[in-house]
């Protein structure tokens, strides 16, 4: 369980990314039932640390609060992509993951997680500006250039700035489950999930002018993940061709139709397996699957894992009569 996390800085750190980790793990918020963590700043480089905004940072842990957390977040900072990275943290990052603990970074963080040698054989994000930086680097690393964020086992990377929160929010929900990650959420006034697959950007803009978007068709769907849908009657309803309709919405969500429905789905079913007794074969039905084998075969496509082992990961005994087809 989740209850140790330490973040480890370097000169020029920027503030921001250290402070979307100490947000989400770094706040007592245990008078609302939510989890306390025993958080901490370590300094990989002195007890005083500048930021890259000028002002200084003191009081600081040693490299050897990191022996004990359960979490080490490497947030970004200046020359992150090329400066050479203290051999102390190198070797305490290696330990973290030879002991079961998970190591996240945010941003250009990730760079001193590829230098300690967790990338290689890894899929990872970074910023898209860094990505190509990232490859030269570390050439082993399998780069995923345009996603918000990658867990691949114990190693979390995430892209810039606000992604960081995604993939500390996702951590969150694989440890605590969805409605904590949505009451922390909900505190810090970001969504409660985004998918770490989504693009980093888009295209273009969402139009300010939302009656020619797909925005409404959007929040329809949400509502309405059980109903059998295809592109031309969502584009009937968008007041679009097919083909109009399937092309602003690749430009404003960055995915088809298809793949944004699916994830969706996805998505509701986690929440049902975790929240809810439903049978698999209901939580199929409501989140627009159809019956339990399809579940199963999408649930392995996208989680390599099967509803009867996610609910059991994540709720411990199976409800009766919620078995799955083998």
């Amino acid at each position: 369980m989740l209850t140790n996390v330490a973040a480890v800085l370097l000169d020029g750190v920027h503030p921001f990314e250290l402070g979307v980790v100490c947000e989400v793990f770094g706040l007592d918020r245990s008078d609302q039932g939510l989890p306390r963590y025993d958080f901490a700043v370590a300094s990989a480089e002195g007890p005083t640390l500048s930021t890259h905004c000028g002002f200084t940072l003191g009081g600081l842990h040693g490299l050897d609060r990191l022996e004990t957390a359960d979490l080490v977040c490497v947030p970004a900072g200046d020359d992150y992509t090329h400066r050479p990275f203290p051999p102390e943290l190198l070797a305490a990052l290696r330990r973290a993951v030879e002991r079961g603990a998970r190591v996240l970074s945010v941003c250009s963080g990730v760079f001193a997680l590829g230098a300690a040698g967790l990338l290689d054989g890894r899929r990872c994000s970074v910023h898209w500006r860094h990505a190509d930086e990232l490859r030269r680097a570390h050439p082993r690393a399998d780069v995923q250039p345009d996603v918000l964020y990658v867990a691949d086992g114990q190693v979390i990377t995430s892209a810039g700035t606000a992604a960081g929160i995604d993939a500390c929010l996702h951590l969150v929900r694989l440890e605590h489950g969805p409605e904590v990650a949505n009451a922390i959420a909900r505190r810090m006034v970001v969504p409660p999930h985004r998918d770490g697959g989504q693009a980093q950007f888009v295209e273009r803009p969402v139009p300010r002018d939302r009656c020619d978007t797909v925005g409404e068709v959007l929040a329809w769907l949400e509502r309405h993940l059980d109903r059998e849908v295809t592109v031309e009657q969502l584009a009937e309803r968008a007041h679009m061709s097919p083909r109009t309709f399937a092309r602003r919405f690749q430009q404003e969500t960055g995915t088809t139709p298809y793949r944004w429905l699916l994830r969706q789905r996805v998505l509701l079913a986690q929440e049902l397996l975790e929240g809810t007794d439903d049978t698999v074969d209901s939580v199929a039905g409501r989140a627009g699957f159809g019956n339990a084998a399809t579940l199963r075969h999408h649930f392995l496509r996208t989680l390599s894992t099967t509803p009867h082992a996610y609910r059991r990961t994540f709720r411990g005994a199976e409800p009766a009569g919620a078995a799955e087809p083998g």
